[in-house]
């Protein structure tokens, strides 16, 4: 699956747009995890807990996206954009959303791409 924040593949030609994608990720952040980021962002550094997180709910939220774009048979999408939010009481939530519009490349024509090789984790 091609993911991308552009509007188009360089070397592909959009055949269809099947419709806008979405995946969403909710975490719940940790009052000791807290704490010590706190810490750390008094005393300088980068927050390692907190980063971990972050990248956790991203990838859920890029998976998430990812499976409903296969589901469409999309070959990829475009326009890919990933917002970061803090939610809930006193913000102890983040929530990372990513959407996107799903397409279908146009096969056999000039421009087209090949599908992706057997066993490819970017294939359907």
């Amino acid at each position: 699956m091609i993911l991308t924040t552009t509007n188009a593949v360089q070397g592909a030609d959009i055949d269809r747009h099947l419709g806008i994608v979405f995946g969403d990720s909710v975490v719940g952040v940790n009052i000791f995890r807290d704490f010590f980021a706190g810490i750390r962002d008094i005393v300088g550094g980068r927050s390692g807990s907190y980063e971990k997180e972050l990248g956790k709910a991203r990838d859920t939220a890029m998976n998430a996206l990812v499976t409903q774009a296969q589901a469409m048979g999309a070959d990829a999408v475009i326009g890919l954009d990933i917002d970061y939010e803090a939610i809930g009481k006193g913000g102890s939530l983040l929530m990372v959303s990513a959407s996107g519009t799903a397409v279908l490349f146009r096969r056999g024509a000039p421009g087209a791409m090949a599908p992706p090789p057997p066993g490819s984790p970017w294939g359907r």
